[in-house]
């Protein structure tokens, strides 16, 4: 299934929901850190063959009622076995209400954040407002296809007020949402995810923690536990952890020298 294949009844206008897609159907392309999470067939969701490659780091993403909470370790690694650098920033803002985490190659991750700020900017530009959560995510899907990195969006809807969603529908919908992306140029939306090699790690402390009605600071709490619990065991995650806070007002970044798996804050 792609999402041009789904119903009519899930995602957010025109991007299927992660809840939608299970097994071989999800077709995701790449391979974490020694943990091969590419599909059985060795092809994309287009049935081309899929470009494979290994990811040295955690993101996570995590939506509640008013923001999106990103956070993100800050080791940089050869393989997984080399620190190369000890203070990476991996979560940038890319849009006034959206910022992107991403995990893979450096180069190629440098090169599509400019990209997407530079659509984003032209687009605010040209319309005289800033672009849809979802057109930014169609955007980035279109830009991401063929490159070795595997991001994670998220971020608040602009323009829409905290309890209403455009249109009167849903608000928890509407507002705020995370999308997972990958370089076969899907685009999935879910309440949380993770990404790169510490994120088996990171998936379990989510599912445990994981509260869409949480306030910003158990989210902020939450998301700190996936990415040190991560960097417990997986070797290419470590030497602390960013956080980024996403509201209707703007992007917040607060670096951490070191966390705890256990710690609340």
């Amino acid at each position: 299934m792609t999402r041009q294949d789904r119903g009519p009844d899930g995602g957010h206008d025109g991007i299927a929901p992660r809840s939608q897609l299970a097994g071989g159907e999800l077709g995701r392309a790449w391979t974490g850190e020694g943990h091969d999470t590419g599909p059985i067939d060795g092809q994309d969701q287009t049935g081309s063959a899929a470009p494979r490659f290994d990811t040295g780091t955690t993101v996570v993403g995590l939506a509640t009622d008013e923001a999106v909470v990103m956070a993100a370790d800050r080791r940089m690694s050869l393989g997984g076995r080399f620190t190369a650098n000890k203070s990476v920033r991996k979560v940038e803002q890319v849009h006034p209400t959206a910022a992107m985490g991403i995990s893979g190659s450096v180069g190629p991750a440098q090169d599509l954040i400019r990209r997407l700020r530079a659509e984003a900017s032209l687009y605010e530009s040209r319309r005289g407002e800033a672009m849809s959560l979802d057109a930014l995510a169609r955007t980035a899907g279109g830009l991401i296809r063929g490159l070795p990195v595997t991001p994670l969006l998220g971020g608040v809807e602009p323009g829409i007020e905290e309890g209403g969603g455009a249109d009167g529908g849903d608000a928890e919908a509407a507002r705020a949402r995370v999308y997972e992306l990958d370089g076969g140029g899907s685009v999935l939306a879910d309440d949380y995810a993770a990404t790169g090699s510490g994120m088996q790690v990171a998936y379990g402390v989510l599912e445990r923690r994981y509260d869409r009605g949480a306030s910003v600071e158990a989210a902020r709490a939450a998301a700190v536990a996936a990415v040190a619990a991560a960097s417990e065991r997986d070797t290419a995650s470590g030497n602390g952890v960013t956080v980024t806070t996403v509201t209707g007002e703007g992007v917040e970044t607060v670096a951490r020298e070191e966390a705890a798996a256990g710690e609340v804050v």
